[in-house]
C-alpha cells in the first residue's frame, strides 16, 4: 500500500494546524508554512472540508480550522478523505472495481480480513499523535522506558 502525495501533504498541512498555534489558517498561510504550492494545498483543504475533517469559512477573514480535537481525527479518515475507500485490492471491501474472477477467485472474501486489519490500525492513529514531533515523541518513550526499568 502507497499512498499518494496528496495524502502526505494533508497529514503535513493538518499537523501544522495542530502545531501552528493558532484557530484560523488560510491556505496561504499553510502553504508557505509547509512549503507546498498553494493550489495543491487548497485542493486538499476543500476534500478535507467535504470529509468534516476541518470547517472551511469564506470572506476575508476566513480560513480552516480542524473540525473537532485532533485526538477524534484518525489517519485512516484523512486518509479516506483524500484517496476514497480504504482497499489494498479491488475485490477486498470498498474496492471500487469489480473482479472478473470473482466467481472462481479462492481468496474471494479473504482479503476483507487484511483489509480489516490495515483499516483498523489506521483507525488507532489520531492527527494529534501525527503531529507529536518525531525528536520529542523519543524523548517521552526513551522517559518512559528507564522509568518502567527503574521499577
Amino acid at each position: 500500500m502507497r499512498l499518494s502525495r496528496l495524502t502526505d501533504y494533508a497529514v503535513t498541512l493538518l499537523t501544522q494546524i495542530v502545531r501552528g498555534g493558532k484557530d484560523l489558517w488560510s491556505a496561504a498561510e499553510l502553504a508557505e508554512k509547509a512549503g507546498l504550492p498553494v493550489p495543491s494545498t487548497a485542493k486538499i483543504m476543500k476534500l478535507l472540508a467535504k470529509s468534516h475533517i476541518i470547517i472551511a469559512y469564506r470572506g476575508v477573514n476566513g480560513g480552516y480550522r480542524l473540525a473537532r480535537p485532533a485526538s477524534d481525527i484518525s489517519i485512516a479518515s484523512v486518509i479516506e478523505a483524500v484517496e476514497g475507500p480504504i482497499a489494498l485490492t479491488d475485490c477486498a471491501e470498498g474496492g471500487d472495481q469489480s473482479c472478473r474472477i470473482e466467481a472462481l477467485c479462492p481468496m474471494s472474501g479473504n482479503w476483507d480480513k487484511v483489509n480489516n486489519a490495515v483499516r483498523t490500525a489506521l483507525d488507532t492513529v489520531s492527527l494529534a499523535e501525527m503531529a507529536v514531533p518525531r525528536k520529542y515523541a523519543q524523548e517521552v518513550l526513551q522517559a518512559l522506558e528507564s522509568k518502567s526499568g527503574a521499577q
